[in-house]
């Protein structure tokens, strides 16, 4: 009696579950699709194990598009992005393989440029890349464009369809092609005005905010980012600074930026609170790129004088600095920050410094012809690769190997 009674209970439960379950169906609402953006595992992002020197190996050579300005790894630094300024495009390019996976040619619009030479305005394109940076994943690459006033954010997978719409008459035309130089698609990104000849472009590593530095407008752009809603960031402030601004380095334990003005012989430091200008600190003259390490000492190019050096930004005081080839322009640090590479444009070369306690040292010299500009960084366990772009359109790798003697 008792086990029938069990058996009854049981059953009776079962049917009562199944028919809650029915009714929840018929009257849950369908749910919103939302779009995934692809991440990245964590044991896919390279951590290499210690080292203490460098030895270069090899060299070997890309040709790219005309005018190479920049070029930037993903943070798997499986691809790097090369900005083309003359050939107004984009290419990717594959670390492993050294080949360009694909482009993204941007359709070409009237515009007003800027003689450098003559320091003059002049007839030219919109849709000139000058520099860049990745966001959200590895997902969206945020270009800044030299005659636009503005960045465009390309959507690197297909995720978010209508990132790749035309919503707005001002949005971008893009032609993607493949490895063969082929148009398979065309995509629209939206332009979102900043500032008269934008420039360096960073960002929070929370995804939330990203800075700009205004050439000729001698202000800093900050903006909000929301990939999920059209144009995808909004200016949230603008920072006006004292003279013509470029490198930018944020520093988020002391939640501090510091912006290169290269127009004058200063560091603007913002505060990421307010995003409002604090002070100014003084240094050499014609500051063009700064990187930080890991205790917030800045490095900084010098491109007149033709020097570097690691300032204090608590003090503002110098601490070392060492003379480099005619006009730095790109630094770029190794992940251990033991190992400043610096181009040198009008030097064709390429000179790289070990960061001593307190000093740098000189250990390498390296040709690279064609007035190499940008500079990138891609490691492993074994070994280091200096990516430099050359405006001339070629990327040099520079391959060295790791020791721990």
């Amino acid at each position: 009696m008792h086990l029938i009674f069990s058996l009854i209970s049981i059953l009776f439960f079962s049917c009562n579950i199944k028919a809650d379950n029915k009714t929840k169906n018929q009257i849950a609402p369908k749910k919103e699709v939302k779009t995934v953006l692809p991440t990245i595992a964590k044991d896919t992002i390279v951590k290499p194990t210690p080292y203490e020197n460098i030895s270069y190996e090899t060299l070997s050579k890309i040709t790219s598009g005309s005018g190479t300005k920049s070029v930037v790894f993903n943070s798997s630094m499986t691809k790097l992005y090369a900005m083309n300024l003359e050939g107004m495009s984009v290419y990717e390019i594959d670390q492993q393989t050294k080949k360009i996976i694909r482009s993204f040619k941007f359709k070409a619009t009237p515009g007003t440029g800027w003689d450098y030479d003559k320091n003059v305005p002049i007839n030219s394109f919109e849709e000139k890349p000058v520099e860049a940076y990745i966001t959200n994943s590895d997902s969206v690459l945020w270009v800044s464009l030299h005659n636009a006033e503005g960045i465009v954010p390309i959507f690197l997978h297909q995720g978010n369809v209508n990132a790749h719409s035309k919503i707005n008459e001002s949005d971008k035309l893009i032609y993607v092609r493949d490895s063969g130089n082929k148009i398979y698609d065309s995509i629209y990104v939206p332009i979102i005005k900043t500032g008269k000849t934008p420039k360096v472009i960073t960002g929070t590593s929370d995804n939330k905010t990203l800075l700009v530095s205004n050439w000729h407008s001698y202000n800093i752009s900050v903006l909000q980012v929301d990939i999920k809603k059209y144009p995808f960031a909004q200016v949230i402030a603008t920072i006006p600074v004292s003279s013509i601004p470029r490198g930018m380095v944020i520093n988020e334990k002391t939640k501090k930026t510091f912006v290169a003005i290269m127009g004058g012989a200063s560091l603007a430091e913002i505060d990421n609170d307010t995003w409002k200008y604090n002070k100014d600190i003084q240094v050499a003259a014609n500051p063009r790129h700064l990187v930080q390490d890991d205790s917030g000492r800045i490095y900084v190019s010098y491109n007149k004088i033709s020097q570097i050096a690691c300032i204090d930004p608590n003090t503002g005081a110098t601490l070392f600095s060492a003379n480099t080839s005619v006009q730095p322009r790109s630094i770029a640090i190794s992940k251990n920050k033991k190992f400043l590479f610096v181009t040198c444009y009008n030097g064709n070369k390429v000179d790289v410094f070990k960061i001593k306690k307190e000093g740098f040292e000189l250990i390498n010299e390296l040709d690279c012809p064609g007035n190499p500009v940008g500079v990138d960084i891609f490691e492993d366990n074994n070994k280091l690769e200096a990516w430099v772009c050359s405006y001339e359109g070629i990327i040099t790798i520079f391959s060295y190997n790791k020791s721990t003697q």
